[in-house]
């Protein structure tokens, strides 16, 4: 199962069942799970974990230190859960310690090739970036979250859960769950409504988070009086709507509208 011209680190630990191809590189004290499968000429670098069933592509490049002018060498992590498919020349980089520590990937990702991941980034479940969609430091992305090709996010930025972004868009402030979002400047579209039916979201709160959404960003309150509204609304019963508003409430670089 391991090519004859990988290079693997002694203190490197796979798993029963990882499969690696020829030419991988696979540092220093890197853990791989059960039955993932490394491609030809994948590098991993040291202090990546791998969970299991995961599908890395030839000519990715996980673990490699941040793309940071502060990052001296200090021991940092890629985390990377189950059953992810990460497709050809995508990056990942290690967190820093003035950050997470860690760059975190939960399970059931599909990241497209060249897609870029930095330092200290948190991606969720069940994610779909597609090709060339690039992350800056510390951006947060949520579970179900699909975000389009050669889409460019800044900084400290957070993706809400369900959210869909178009290709080419860019993103300087949060995008809140639930939404469609678009544009050379990111600006939102509506409730991502296709979304919320394929994953088998209520009526209820499908028609609660349009409401919301009409209310916050379709009346021309002020923020503060818009949410205000939606909480003495009968919709806030709904825990998508209180989801939306704490979102929103607990944004820091601003909430695209």
């Amino acid at each position: 199962m391991i090519h004859e011209t990988a290079v693997i680190h002694p203190t490197a630990e796979l798993a029963d069942g990882v499969q690696v191809g020829p030419y991988a590189i696979i540092g220093e004290q890197v853990k791989i799970g059960e039955g993932t499968r490394i491609g030809p000429h994948t590098v991993i670098d040291k202090w990546t974990v791998i969970g299991e069933g995961c599908q890395i592509y030839q000519y990715a490049s996980l673990g490699t230190p941040p793309q940071h002018l502060r990052y001296n060498g200090e021991e940092t992590y890629v985390i990377i859960g189950n059953d992810n498919i990460i497709r050809e020349f995508v990056t990942i980089n290690r967190g820093t310690p003035f950050g997470n520590g860690k760059t975190v990937l939960g399970d059931g990702n599909f990241i497209m090739a060249y897609a870029h991941i930095a330092h200290d980034c948190t991606i969720g479940n069940h994610v779909i970036m597609a090709n060339c969609a690039a992350l800056a430091g510390h951006v947060e992305i949520g579970d179900h979250a699909v975000i389009g090709g050669m889409v460019a996010i800044h900084q400290f930025v957070r993706i809400g859960i369900y959210a869909f972004v178009g290709g080419a868009t860019a993103i300087a402030m949060d995008i809140p769950p639930y939404v469609t979002a678009s544009g050379i400047r990111a600006r939102l579209y509506g409730i991502n409504v296709l979304s919320l039916q394929r994953n088998e979201f209520s009526e209820a709160a499908i028609k609660g988070l349009r409401k919301a959404y009409r209310i916050i960003f379709r009346s021309h309150l002020p923020l503060e009086g818009a949410l205000k509204k939606v909480e003495g609304d009968p919709i806030y019963s709904l825990s998508e709507v209180r989801h939306l508003v704490e979102f929103i409430k607990g944004t820091k670089r601003g909430v695209t509208r």
